[in-house]
Parts: structure tokens; sequence; C-alpha cells
């Protein structure tokens, strides 16, 4: 199973993301777990990377997509991945589709954990972090309504989006990706 997972800050992907990881026997990659590994390794493609980390800009598409793609020909990927993290614009999301195709390996589905914006607040303001003041919560979630509608729109005409309500407990919202996810056994 291969499955692309969005949603917005607060809305508890990461604790999803580890409960489909684990129930599925798929591979997690993370974008940011995969840049930390390529620059620790001091691969080419980390090199690059870390030139823009160190001096806190964005990494250029040009890389995540280098690194991503030679994360895909693992061999331990062959049974399915959870990507988190990317794509995070339509050109990656294109990339991601090319190279896909040239490995005959389609994505299954995307799935979009969505959450109301009042209750994302709520959740990302009672965690007390220094990034969850209000004016920090309401940028976010716009930044992310901004990057991640053209995303959702994409994987529509696709057929691939499928959206799951992430309100509830943890184990009642990982039913009803279970639910979901079952029709690609």
């Amino acid at each position: 199973m291969r499955i692309i997972f969005i949603g917005p800050p607060g809305a508890g992907k990461g604790t999803q993301a580890e409960k489909i990881v684990s129930h599925y026997k798929l591979v997690h990659l993370s974008t940011g777990v995969m840049l930390r590994v390529a620059v620790a390794e001091k691969t080419e493609i980390g090199l690059q990377a870390e030139k823009y980390m160190s001096s806190g800009q964005f990494v250029p598409d040009d890389v995540i997509i280098g690194i991503i793609s030679e994360r895909l020909n693992a061999q331990d990927c062959k049974k399915g991945f959870l990507l988190d993290g990317f794509p995070r614009t339509l050109t990656q999301a294109a990339a991601l589709d090319e190279m896909l195709q040239k490995n005959n390996t389609p994505l299954d589905i995307v799935l979009e954990l969505k959450v109301p914006d009042d209750e994302l607040f709520r959740r990302l303001a009672e965690r007390g972090r220094d990034d969850d003041k209000p004016n920090v919560i309401h940028n976010r979630l716009a930044v992310y309504a901004e990057q991640t509608l053209p995303l959702l729109q994409y994987y529509a005409k696709q057929s691939l989006l499928k959206t799951i309500d992430g309100q509830g407990s943890i184990n009642i919202i990982f039913e009803r990706m279970k639910e979901t996810l079952d029709k690609f056994i």
C-alpha cells in the first residue's frame, strides 16, 4: 500500500501515522527525518540540503525530490510506504507521480485528516509550546490551508483523495482510517 498522509498542525497526524505504519507494516517516510539522515550520512543530496538547512532556508524542491527519489528506490519501500510531509507543492506532487510511474508503483490513496480550525486552535494552544502562541497558530493554519488546498484538488481530480474526520478519540479516528485503508488490502 502506498499512501500520502496530509493533515494540518494539531490534527494528530503523527499519532495516526505511527498507528497506520505499525498496523499495515509500512515504511514511514517523513521528509524531516529523511533530510536529517541524508545530512548525517553526508550523501550528495544531504550535503546540498545542509547548505540550506544550516542557514535556516527552505530546502528547494529539486533537493527534496532527490531525497525522496533516493529513498523510494530502497528495498524496504517495495512493500509499501506512508509519505508524511511530502508532497507540499504541486511541483513536488507532479515529480512524485513521475517517480512512481517510472517504478510502476502508483499511489493507492491520499488520506486527509480533517479537523475544524477552532478545534485545531484549541489543541495547539493546549500544548503550550513556544511556537503555539495564538498569532503563530493562526499563521501556521493559514499557511497550511494555502499550501494544501491545491494538493487536495490535485489528488481529488485523480480520485485518490479520501477525507477522514479527525475528531474523537485516537482509537475512533484510527478505526475510521482502517475502514478506508482496508479496501486496499
